[in-house]
């Protein structure tokens, strides 16, 4: 018997109102971020050669692909808007999904909202400034401004989604098209030799970046409940957003190598923005100031959609934490949940001295997280199997056990990839895990004495 999701059992739940078209174009929404306009210089650098470069692209598409079947018979078998705090509560126990959520609520999703804010804010004032801390304002307001989009309801959340995905889409197209057809030839000397071998250290450096530039897929699962005939489209969905997704990254960076030179991709700090600024000139570089805030759009409107979700689920198990528990019938969201995540998102765009280092900086807080909690959802597809044998399984992975063996054995491999890369950036992930055992702690106890 398929245990009971509990976020799910009252009154006031999620219903099934998204289609396939919306959940691919939440998922690629997801997927497609400030990430593709930053990641391919460091990859570049790290990888050593074009080939390697390009590689290393097509890995990270098969190893989502492959998490993606896993996810698919996680989010298929056991459907909820809690999705991976789920999916762990079911195989470990609810403490440990507790501070999944914890940290997902507190660092993972709250700070990506910010950190893409603040990019958001860089690019627009570029075309319009609005004084000294012109970014900061920008992000504030473009915060404030979705939370209240998605407050309003899921049709208005997916309808903006839907609407910002596709104009990303047509400007990575029109960046892949300008690199491959338009640019001049690439700037002498700014070709390296395409059989150089890359050190491990190098590759793995260089798959934290692209792996981190495919994230976001695995947050389908946080819409599972809310996708109609969900046993076929989850699936589905997943599979054609990482298909589409991949297939644009390596056309993209195809074009960034051919209009910069395999040492121009890798020396940029603005790759694309040097592409175009070939290609068009100063008008290029206003048109990738443009592409990259509404990149940031997507990644903070599809962040928002899936981290209010995680946060709902959080409120309908613990009791101390039931006021994000509480989803609003009529908008079909749990608006409680989008409040407490905006605060959180605007106080942390409040320690923008920080936060402005930007992408790097996230990597660097959220990376060993992600991949320990990331590692810990592929275990459970295991566990589940063992534990839960007759759980209906509209999909299954093929060639289990092999494939989901290959989905942990990455991410363990990420983990300490992710580990060496960041040092002491690590200690961040294990200071809010830490403040997550004080809250369980002292609202078990509040709880107890009533």
């Amino acid at each position: 018997m398929q245990p009971e999701d509990p976020t799910q059992s009252a009154a006031g739940a999620p219903r099934q109102v998204l289609s396939l078209g919306d959940a691919v174009a939440i998922i690629v929404g997801l997927i497609i971020g400030a990430g593709i306009f930053k990641a391919p210089s460091t990859v570049a650098g790290a990888s050593g050669g074009e080939i390697a470069m390009v590689l290393c692209w097509i890995a990270g598409g098969v190893l989502s692909l492959i998490g993606a079947m896993c996810y698919a018979e996680l989010a298929t078998a056991y459907p909820s808007v809690g999705g991976e705090y789920h999916f762990i509560g079911q195989a470990f126990g609810r403490v440990p999904a507790f501070f999944y959520a914890w940290a997902r609520m507190t660092v993972i999703v709250a700070g990506s909202i910010a950190v893409f804010a603040y990019v958001f804010g860089d690019y627009c004032s570029r075309l319009l400034g609005l004084g000294s801390h012109s970014s900061s304002i920008y992000a504030a307001l473009i915060v404030a401004a979705l939370t209240a989009v998605n407050i309003v309801g899921i049709k208005a959340g997916k309808a903006t989604q839907n609407v910002f995905t596709t104009l990303i889409v047509l400007g990575l197209v029109t960046v892949l098209v300008a690199g491959l057809f338009l640019a001049p030839e690439a700037p002498a000397g700014a070709a390296r030799s395409a059989s150089a071998i890359p050190s491990w250290s190098g590759i793995g450096l260089a798959m934290i970046f692209v792996l981190f530039t495919y994230g976001g897929w695995n947050d389908g699962a946080y819409i599972s409940a809310e996708v109609r005939d969900r046993e076929r489209n989850m699936s589905r969905a997943l599979f054609l957003s990482i298909g589409l997704v991949t297939a644009l990254y390596v056309l993209v960076n195809l074009a960034y190598v051919k209009g910069l030179g395999f040492e121009g991709v890798a020396k940029s700090d603005a790759v694309a923005a040097d592409l175009l600024a070939r290609v068009w000139g100063t008008a290029g570089e206003k048109l990738i100031s443009v592409m990259i805030a509404i990149a940031t759009l997507t990644s903070i409107n599809g962040g928002m959609i899936v981290g209010a979700r995680s946060n709902y689920a959080l409120g309908r198990e613990w009791p101390f934490l039931r006021f994000l528990g509480r989803w609003h019938e009529a908008s079909g969201s749990p608006r409680n949940a989008y409040l407490v995540q905006g605060a959180i998102a605007l106080a942390l765009v409040g320690l923008g001295a920080v936060a402005r280092q930007g992408f790097q900086t996230l990597v660097d807080f959220t990376a060993p997280v992600f991949w320990g909690f990331f590692l810990l959802t592929g275990v459970a597809l295991f566990v589940l199997r063992a534990k839960d044998p007759g759980a209906r399984r509209p999909y299954r992975v093929p060639l289990y056990p092999v494939t989901p063996a290959l989905f942990v054995a990455s991410c363990a491999y990420m983990l300490y990839s992710s580990l060496a890369y960041t040092g002491l950036g690590a200690l961040v992930g294990v200071g809010v895990l830490a403040a997550g055992a004080i809250v369980i702690l002292i609202g078990s106890a509040a709880g107890a004495q009533r």
